[in-house]
């Protein structure tokens, strides 16, 4: 897939981000920063990235960011810069899930607040200081045997939702902050288009992850709900996500931008049944 640059991957402690983690390594990448509110977590994964790197110079670390917190986000962004010099891909995979469904009308504002803290807001200000440490880097050609495609600074990945196409009922709080995580992508990709920064946002259906497991064992019905709502007939595996991810950092994606790219089985097909 032709990835041979440096890539931070938030959130990479489990799920996807483990997913997208570990497939950079196996791809070829240099060097892979792994980052992750559970450091202990980021560091078992570094340990796996290692172990199946194919690139002979491949590098890894791990390290403790909260996304939520902006001196946290800035020391992860001047900690990638001090050990990589450059940040060619930088793929954002925090975020939290329901764990009770709750109507509107029962719904607290802190509640609300919580996922717009960390799904919108820290998905803000991990996509602003990409944008800033890739507009200060020296452009390269995206592919040495086609330059046509121009030059890149880096690519940036943000992890959305079926959700943030289509609504459910009982989760009103993941579908507002996943309908923002597409916007926000959009938007920066229209902002960072003449510096050669694309931004994109995978957005996955009900994928085998720790935190669509906790939905489904905290609200009554979702289990069957899902399999009777995707038309494939089961959920995702994270590695067909992380799959989507590495096509969209690849020069085989070098016209891509700005895009919502769902990974959902049909399940969005049969949203109006």
């Amino acid at each position: 897939m032709d990835i041979s640059g440096y890539a931070l991957v938030v959130g990479g402690g489990s799920g996807i981000g483990k997913a997208c983690a570990l497939l950079f390594a196996k791809e070829g990448a240099a060097g892979v920063m792994i980052a992750d509110i559970a450091v202990g977590a980021a560091t078992s994964v570094a340990a796996e990235c290692k172990a199946v790197a194919s690139n002979s110079k491949f590098h890894v670390e791990a390290v403790q960011v909260d996304i939520t917190k902006e001196d946290s986000v800035r020391r992860l962004f001047d900690r990638m810069t001090q050990v990589f010099s450059r940040m060619d891909y930088c793929v954002n995979c925090v975020g939290i899930g329901v764990e009770k469904a709750a109507d509107i009308a029962g719904l607290s504002l802190a509640e609300f607040q919580r996922f717009l803290d960390v799904n919108t807001a820290g998905m803000f200000l991990v996509t602003r200081e990409a944008s800033i440490a890739m507009r200060a880097q020296e452009p390269r050609a995206v592919s040495d045997s086609s330059p046509g495609r121009g030059t890149t600074r880096g690519v940036i990945v943000n992890l959305g939702s079926g959700s943030s196409m289509i609504a459910t009922p009982g989760v009103l709080p993941y579908t507002t902050s996943k309908h923002a995580a597409l916007g926000l992508s959009k938007n920066s990709a229209l902002d960072n288009a003449s510096y050669g920064i694309r931004v994109n946002c995978v957005c996955p259906s009900w994928t085998d992850t720790p935190m669509v497991r906790a939905a489904m064992d905290g609200v009554e019905g979702l289990a069957k709900f899902i399999e009777a709502a995707v038309p494939i007939g089961r959920i995702a595996m994270p590695e067909e996500v992380a799959d989507a991810v590495i096509f969209l950092c690849s020069p085989r994606s070098s016209y891509v931008t700005g895009c919502g790219f769902i990974i959902d089985g049909g399940t969005t097909l049969t949203a109006l049944r």
